[in-house]
């Protein structure tokens, strides 16, 4: 029970910080608000009203008993009663008197109105509108000679306090969650700095100089982000800079190797030679692809279709077929979902004879899928191919040279880009690659 009612809230509640604090401000000041006025309209304004209401109700019978006694000159108490009970009245000798219920459900002085006219005179025997004048109410009184057409002032029947009252207790609860909102709004704006550093840093994006700001635990929390963002910052360039030394010392004696092999008589072995080279070249191309520091790449708008097609247009390979949506922009690092898209299709091509490439679109992501006919990869190895270096002992590596790096880069790129990478079994029984890209 206690889980399904905490699920319940969690589902409900706002997901932002600002959203949350605001309620916990808001809430109660509203229930206030409407607790206060639930009870002036109980115990103040409702009773007042009535109590106007039915005096007016029962001057107007006063007035109806004197018009009808004969003692007395019917147009003199009409001027008498206009006069000194602020009524304007008008006799009407028309005796069809149509009857119309337009009393507005959730207006208290319609009600009241028409439970006091009602008790008095009975009922279709009387007919109001509160709507049509701005300050007067149109009453009338059925009589057998026509009908009373009166025009009452509106705060005869509702005391003007309630507008006070109203006033009063709205425009101070206004005050307060307007400065509610200004002071949560400074107190949830270090917050929301420190997540997008955090985010821009976790996508391997440049980020400016970090000065934290807020309350002490924001502060400290983001002295201490700053502090670990300098710290992998500098172990990552000390990394780049001793690969690249080892890269500069490694290519060297490669090179002359290669010079040395081009002497060599013996076409067979040379040709084994220079293979083997080669691969040590690819594989220290690999190493350095994977280390370096390409993340500060920066951002721009691009044609993911077009970007697509060149790809695959540079491999010249009929047995590499596609299905590409057109005219698709994101807003990315170019160069990296190239290598990203390079490095699946190089690993397809590697393991299959057939290789599909398709584009798609869903409501929040975009979707590169890239399915081989190889060999496929167990499922049990689906987590521990996209790990560095890592090689499986059967399938698609047991014939195939292998540094164990694509997938890894390609999952490294996919994440900084705030997307996520998923294997399965293509349509053709081999590996199927599937990019999530959100919109």
């Amino acid at each position: 029970m206690f889980y399904g009612l905490s699920k319940f809230f969690k589902d409900i509640l706002p997901k932002r910080l600002f959203y949350r604090a605001l309620l916990i401000v808001a809430v109660p000041v509203i229930i206030l608000q409407l607790l206060i006025t639930i009870v002036f309209f109980d115990s103040l304004w409702i009773k007042t009203n009535k109590g106007m209401t039915k005096a007016l109700v029962n001057e107007i019978s006063t007035f109806v008993e004197a018009y009808e006694n004969d003692k007395f000159d019917k147009e003199e108490i009409i001027l008498l009663f206009s006069f000194h009970q602020d009524l304007n009245i008008e006799f009407i000798e028309d005796t069809n008197f149509e009857y119309e219920y337009n009393e507005r459900w959730f207006s208290p002085i319609d009600r009241t109105l028409r439970r006091e006219l009602k008790s008095r005179f009975g009922s279709e025997e009387f007919w109001f509108n509160t709507t049509e004048y701005k300050e007067l109410i149109d009453l009338r009184i059925k009589h057998s000679t026509g009908y009373f057409k009166f025009l009452v002032p509106k705060d005869r029947v509702t005391s003007s306090s309630a507008r006070i009252f109203a006033l009063w207790i709205t425009v101070p609860a206004l005050i307060v969650i307007l400065i509610s909102l200004i002071f949560l709004k400074n107190q949830t704006r270090p917050i929301t700095n420190l997540a997008k550093a955090a985010e821009k840093f976790g996508k391997g994006e440049e980020i400016d100089e970090f000065k934290p700001s807020g309350a002490a635990e924001i502060r400290q929390a983001g002295y201490e982000f700053d502090k670990m963002r300098k710290r992998i910052d500098r172990h990552l360039k000390q990394r780049s800079e001793m690969l690249s030394g080892i890269s500069h010392d490694l290519r060297t004696p490669l090179t002359r190797m290669k010079l040395q092999i081009a002497f060599i008589k013996d076409k067979d072995l040379s040709e084994k030679l220079a293979d083997d080279i080669n691969e040590m070249e690819k594989m220290l191309n690999e190493y350095l692809q994977f280390t370096s520091s390409s993340y500060a790449e920066k951002d721009e708008q691009f044609d993911l279709s077009l970007l697509i097609e060149e790809i695959i247009n540079k491999y010249n390979n009929n047995n590499i077929s596609q299905k590409v949506i057109q005219r698709i922009y994101i807003n990315g690092r170019k160069n990296l979902i190239k290598r990203c898209i390079n490095n699946l299709i190089d690993n397809a091509i590697k393991y299959g004879d057939k290789v599909n490439v398709k584009l798609e679109k869903d409501n929040s992501n975009l979707l590169i899928k890239v399915a081989d006919n190889g060999p496929g990869i167990p499922e049990k190895e689906y987590d521990n191919v996209f790990k560095p270096f890592y090689k499986i002992d059967k399938g698609r590596t047991a014939t195939k040279s292998s540094v164990g790096l694509g997938l890894s880069i390609a999952s490294d790129i996919v994440r900084s880009h705030g997307g996520n990478i998923r294997l399965s079994k293509s349509s053709m029984n081999g590996l199927e690659v599937t990019i999530f890209l959100p919109v």
